[in-house]
């Protein structure tokens, strides 16, 4: 994926160079968004000095996010086709949790584990289309590094994965004489699935859905 947009990018620079009319866009980007995640979260029973069951738990949380980002598009007519990049990492909460851990067929010892979780270098390539003179339509695809910090009562640890993702959105864009103009989008975005196993290859995580709506306000110019 993101050989692809390198590729892409690589490509909108040659092609603006060989003409005398850029048609190219610069802007920057404010964008917040609310997001709908459910995980799983596996512990086998065969570990330590048990041979209890594997436990199962699921949950589902809200998070809301607000982030920055660069872009830069080539017109093709109508049409239109650009990359946007955040430059910085978005961060959830650490989230806190104390539970039983059968080590022997008598005894439990509480263990407290706290996570939270990066989502860097997150980057879309997407395809656009102006529909009047002002509003649009795009669709796009998305890929994000996703970095776990955990202290786990085991000791043991997660590594760490990527995101892939699509999105949709249609906006309002306003230009004046000069190349300057405004932009007010609304995106859907949905992210794959994906899954973690802890070092000791106990626990497993599963991000089963992660998906959510933005609103997003841009500046730029033309060229």
């Amino acid at each position: 994926m993101k050989k692809l947009i390198l590729a892409v990018t690589i490509a909108m620079f040659s092609f603006s160079s060989a003409n005398a009319e850029l048609g190219v866009n610069i802007g920057i980007s404010g964008q917040m968004g609310l997001f709908a995640a459910s995980a799983t979260e596996t512990d086998k029973g065969t570990h330590g000095t048990t041979t209890d069951s594997t436990e199962t738990n699921s949950e589902s949380e809200y998070l809301g996010l607000g982030w920055a980002s660069v872009f830069i598009e080539k017109s093709l007519g109508r049409a239109f086709i650009g990359v946007d990049y955040v430059p910085s990492a978005l961060e959830t909460e650490t989230k806190e949790e104390r539970r039983n851990d059968k080590t022997t067929t008598d005894t439990r010892t509480v263990k407290t584990n706290k996570i939270q979780v990066d989502f860097e270098d997150l980057t879309t390539i997407y395809l656009g289309v102006n529909l009047t003179d002002n509003l649009y339509a795009k669709a796009g695809m998305m890929t994000v590094d996703v970095l776990t910090n955990e202290t786990l009562g085991t000791g043991s640890t997660y590594g760490n994965t990527d995101l892939d993702g699509t999105m949709f959105g249609v906006g309002y864009n306003a230009t004046n004489d000069s190349g300057l103009f405004l932009r007010v989008e609304g995106n859907y975005l949905e992210f794959d699935g994906a899954s973690v196993t802890s070092a000791n290859g106990v626990n497993k995580i599963a991000l089963d859905s992660l998906d959510g709506v933005s609103g997003k306000l841009s500046v730029g110019k033309s060229f």
